[in-house]
């Protein structure tokens, strides 16, 4: 007699009879023969395959709010093949790390059977040291009194532990005398960034873990009490952009699950008649005239039956696009379909496809200094400027100059010198041309500000002044042509007009620029050709407070200096004239007048300025 028998037989009796008394006896008998002589075998396989006691024994409440045995699902079988499968490459060396991030969708039972299997892991193995976080005090009452100790409460004695106190949400299995399983499992809420640190834990389940606040420090925090061989798994819904999905897109020890909805075999439904199926197969041919139709046909293309389009079907029915939240068909769209993002997800989604192959010319100024004639202030050289290539470098040129185009560079500034000094360069179609990117450094921005803009064409430059006046200073030291003017007004001392330069981000400001950039993504989001600037936008949210900002601990510095370059653009000139001695042929006053240029302009070009559209 083996464990895999009597789990067939056990779960044959259920499909049968459905009898809770009849179930019980078979689990009676189970009790009897496994803790006798003859259960040795079984007693063993339970030791090392611990999700065995939950078939054999376990009882769990379904969705129908019914008692049933516990037997393992599609998908939570397919979860302990693979943990199993991993303890195995561990114990030869292959493998160095048993740590898991887990993507699924709503109610495929992934809580309950890490519930379960935790509870079995501390009543077959000594020392056992588990803990579990739940992202609110609700889920966390939830997982201990409605699945750890109901789990417990439902098992036959003999196979039930000697408990020795159930209270402050933790199971210990420990003998006052030292003695017995020295087992524990603590359930507590991730509200704490110091959780678990002074625990020694080898098995962690954190639930919901994308809804923790704070989930990178209490994570760091935790990773000093696992030990070395510690199964850790973060199960979660997706919730947007934010630290968890940095985590599932970055290069770490972890590795990614996701479980599609029709892994779970009980999604499926019966048609109604044969009329409704033929009907069911119309609207999967018309692909191509709305989205749950090409849905449909793209699903039935991957291998999925008629049964299982219809469940989708009809969930899609009830719940419109909330499905691709709820029931997501790959991580990306699970990621895409949640939080509160403040730009078109799917558009970034597309075009950072695009994008992330394309490689931009990296690299950065070098340039000599002089002296101004007119101030004595330092100033840069314009002949001395040049652009030295560099793949580490901090600016990234994704368009060449074009002749006669005018540029906006608008330039977000590091303020407290937790974010990077960022600069967006555009061109008239608001194309992003060029960025800088470099932490600190005010002095070497302000400077390579200056040599981007007069290599593309004195550009327009806008920079913000709400934590430091440090570059625009410097740029108007350095006698820069064109910098953005905020406001004229009159000076309190001389009353002669004035102009105040640089960018301020202010409550008027703010909303109108985010705004000019949300719809750039929305309607020409082939314009950014910025990685680290999609990148940034994914996390880009609306908060609590309605208010449009970076998820806490991430940057906005890209996005903010796009916007403020879309803003300023106003102030630029519609277009750059060619010099008339450059045109073909000779052209008289007269003929440069019906070209469009005006006496003034005429005049002020031959004392030796440039024409300009105003």
């Amino acid at each position: 007699m083996n464990c895999k028998r009597v789990i067939e037989k056990r779960k044959q009796l259920w499909h049968t009879t459905g009898s809770l008394e009849q179930d019980k006896e078979l689990r009676e008998a189970t009790r009897a023969y496994m803790i006798s002589d003859k259960g040795q075998l079984m007693r063993e396989e339970v030791k090392t395959n611990p999700e065995l006691l939950i078939e054999l024994f376990f009882y769990i409440v379904d969705k129908e709010q019914n008692t049933t045995p516990f037997f393992l699902n599609e998908v939570q079988r397919e979860l302990i093949d693979r943990i199993n499968k991993d303890i195995k490459l561990y114990n030869q060396g292959k493998k160095l790390h048993l740590k898991y991030l887990l993507l699924k969708g709503r109610q495929q039972g992934f809580t309950s059977f890490v519930s379960a299997y935790q509870l079995a892991r501390a009543i077959t193995q000594k020392n056992f040291q588990g803990y579990t976080l739940a992202d609110n005090a609700d889920n966390t009452e939830a997982i201990f009194s409605d699945k750890a100790k109901y789990y417990l409460e439902q098992l036959p004695d003999g196979i039930k532990p000697t408990l020795r106190y159930s209270n402050r949400k933790e199971l210990d299995f420990t003998k006052e005398n030292g003695k017995g399983l020295n087992s524990k499992w603590r359930v507590a809420t991730a509200g704490n960034i110091d959780a678990g640190r002074s625990k020694t834990i080898n098995f962690f389940h954190g639930s919901e873990v994308a809804f923790w606040k704070d989930s990178k420090q209490i994570l760091i925090g935790l990773a000093e009490a696992f030990t070395k061989n510690a199964i850790v798994i973060l199960e979660t819904t997706a919730n947007g952009f934010n630290e968890y999905k940095n985590m599932w897109d970055s290069d770490n020890n972890y590795t990614k699950l996701f479980f599609e909805w029709w892994k779970t075999n009980e999604y499926r439904l019966n048609f109604e008649s044969e009329a409704s199926k033929d009907n069911f197969i119309d609207i999967i041919r018309e692909s191509e005239e709305n989205w749950i139709s090409n849905r449909l046909f793209n699903l039935n293309k991957q291998g999925l039956d008629l049964d299982q389009l219809y469940w989708y079907y009809n969930k899609w029915k009830d719940k419109g696009d909330s499905i691709k939240q709820e029931y997501p068909c790959s991580a990306e769209e699970a990621f895409l379909a949640t939080g509160r993002n403040y730009f078109d997800t799917e558009k970034l989604m597309e075009r950072l496809k695009v994008v992330k192959p394309y490689k931009a010319l990296r690299g950065y100024f070098i340039y000599e200094y002089g002296t101004s004639q007119w101030s004595n202030e330092k100033i840069i050289l314009e002949d001395s400027i040049r652009f030295i290539e560099d793949d580490e470098g901090y600016i990234s040129i994704y368009e060449e100059v074009e002749k006669l185009m005018p540029y906006t560079l608008g330039a977000d500034t590091a303020g407290d010198g937790s974010d990077y000094n960022v600069g967006q360069l555009i061109d008239t179609s608001q194309r992003q041309v060029a960025t800088i990117r470099l932490a600190k450094d005010e002095d070497l921005f302000a400077d390579q500000l200056y040599c981007l803009g007069m290599m593309y064409n004195e550009a327009l430059i806008a920079p913000e002044n709400n934590f430091s006046t440090y570059v625009t200073n410097t740029l108007k030291n350095r006698e820069y042509p064109r910098i953005y003017v905020r406001e004229n007004r009159p000076d309190a001392i001389s009353k002669q007009t004035v102009k105040l330069y640089g960018f301020n981000t202010n409550k008027a400001t703010r909303p109108a620029m985010l705004a000019k950039l949300r719809e750039l993504v929305r309607d020409r989001v082939e314009c950014i050709n910025d990685e680290t600037t999609l990148q940034e936008m994914f996390t880009f949210i609306v908060s609590e407070q309605s208010k449009p900002e970076a998820i806490e601990g991430e940057h906005d510095d890209t996005v903010m200096a796009l916007a403020i370059a879309l803003y300023a653009q106003d102030q630029q000139i519609d277009e750059i004239k060619p010099d008339p001695d450059k045109l073909e042929g000779y052209y008289t006053d007269a003929e440069l007048e019906d070209l469009g240029y005006n006496k003034w302009e005429i005049q002020r070009y031959k004392e030796g300025e440039p024409l300009y559209r105003r």
